[in-house]
């Protein structure tokens, strides 16, 4: 039941903010992505780099992970390291990074209790840590986009069974905009755009074509 008189113009506890929240990436390595086949690679890519992007504009702690990076998977992805040049990167020999004890310490370190998910393969590297996050109380936020499986079924089904264990199911460009969430915030709101426009396609050939025709203070 609605009390009106306690309506109030404010946000939801729920919303991600720059100060609730740490972004995760697991595993964004070639030898994963050779057996990634739930979605085109390259805009899985595109989303992991919008993402990155969009944590670091906000000052979002992440933590960074591969998974036998040395003797099977390669190195993460290069992008993800020229976002973030100075960010240690957790390497594990485990398919579930919650087992690995140095991953887990960087979580705690970040303080937050919500946490953004995004990696590969969604179906292992992704449901693993995912359920094992929900099990010790974390809040569970999956980017699909930034995120594949081997198949489609694969990547379908493991978002299903994380939506069952309590995980939210987001988007990149979902998770950048509910960081902005006004665009009153001028502190943020041009580097925002910028983003956009490198990595949100359509959308952000939009952005170009209103601060084209209306200027630069053309909003959203």
């Amino acid at each position: 039941m609605v009390n009106i008189s306690e309506v109030t113009a404010a946000p939801s506890p729920d919303l991600l903010t720059p100060d609730n929240c740490a972004v995760l990436f697991i595993d964004h390595q070639p030898q994963m992505f050779f057996g990634t086949g739930s979605g085109d690679r390259t805009a899985i890519i595109n989303s992991t780099v919008g993402l990155a992007k969009a944590a670091k504009l906000f000052d979002v702690p992440v933590v960074l992970s591969t998974v036998a990076a040395e003797s099977f998977s390669g190195p993460i992805l290069p992008q993800l390291s020229e976002v973030f040049p100075d960010e240690t990167i957790v390497d594990r020999t485990s398919m579930n990074a919650w087992e690995d004890a140095a991953f887990v310490e960087a979580v705690k370190a970040t303080g937050r209790k919500k946490l953004v998910l995004a990696g590969l393969w969604t179906e292992v590297c992704i449901v693993l840590p995912a359920l094992s996050a929900l099990t010790q109380g974390y809040e569970v936020y999956v980017v699909t986009d930034a995120s594949g499986g081997v198949s489609p079924k694969a990547h379908e089904h493991a978002i299903q069974r994380m939506v069952q264990a309590g995980a939210v199911p987001v988007t990149w460009v979902q998770v950048l905009l509910e960081l902005q969430r006004d665009w009153a915030r001028t502190e943020t709101y041009p580097s925002v755009m910028d983003v956009v426009k490198e990595h949100a396609g359509a959308y952000g050939l939009g952005v170009v074509y209103a601060q084209a025709v209306i200027g630069d203070h053309a909003a959203g």
